[in-house]
């Protein structure tokens, strides 16, 4: 596991062995994913490669009856 610090301008260095082991390079995104009471973060893809990232995921079930009324 590896930490870094928040620094007071709230930028965080993400670690060599991390940025080796994942092949960050200056300029890629991004992402985080608040969830419950951790935060996520997730290199965002190339969207040449995410084009058919999402293909059969289950999309039925998530809206609340109540939001579909409005």
């Amino acid at each position: 596991m590896y930490t870094s610090t928040i620094s007071t301008k709230f930028q965080v260095v993400i670690p060599s062995e991390v940025r080796k082991e994942f092949n960050i390079k200056p300029g890629q995104k991004i992402t985080f994913i608040p969830y419950k009471k951790t935060l996520h973060l997730m290199i965002a893809p190339p969207i040449e490669e995410a084009f058919g990232l999402l293909k059969g995921m289950q999309t039925e079930g998530y809206r609340e009856d109540d939001d579909e009324e409005r």
